[in-house]
């Protein structure tokens, strides 16, 4: 604890805090897509759907992505993790991770216009890409195979 000292602990709480914020709206969203997505763009019912999806990219997505960001690489000083092999993978999803986070800023825009490019069974094999990033991050961390 090079720099950190006593806030060490604390700091980890806040980073692992953020990242069930951030995945849990990263769960969220997908299905408020499908949801969406039934609609009929312009009606009352989309104009709720965009209003959620605004509030839930607006409220919680955002800024617990900064947050996981910052409090993520004042770890990854403290600790040097650059020189594990296991924080390369983890770096990998987690950049893997932001850009979703930026397709699913997409694509909220997009429906929010009327447009519908990808079907329910797209959306719902989008949904299951941050479950498989989240459990990669975490096998890397926890049991770091290499």
């Amino acid at each position: 604890m090079a720099y950190l000292g006593a806030a060490y602990l604390w700091v980890k709480a806040a980073h692992v805090i953020f990242v069930i914020f951030l995945m849990a709206g990263l769960f969220m969203m997908p299905r408020f897509f499908v949801y969406h997505q039934e609609t009929v763009p312009g009606s009352p019912e989309d104009q709720k759907w965009i209003e959620r999806e605004g509030r839930l990219l607006k409220i919680i997505l955002n800024p617990s992505l900064v947050l996981v960001w910052l409090f993520g690489l004042m770890l990854m000083v403290e600790i040097g993790a650059w020189s594990f092999g296991w924080f390369h993978l983890k770096l990998l999803f987690v950049l893997g991770l932001s850009g979703y986070h930026g397709w699913v800023a997409g694509y909220t825009k997009k429906l929010a216009r009327g447009q519908r490019p990808l079907s329910d069974k797209q959306l719902r094999m989008m949904n299951e890409i941050p479950g498989i990033a989240a459990a990669v991050i975490v096998i890397a961390v926890i049991v770091k195979p290499f």
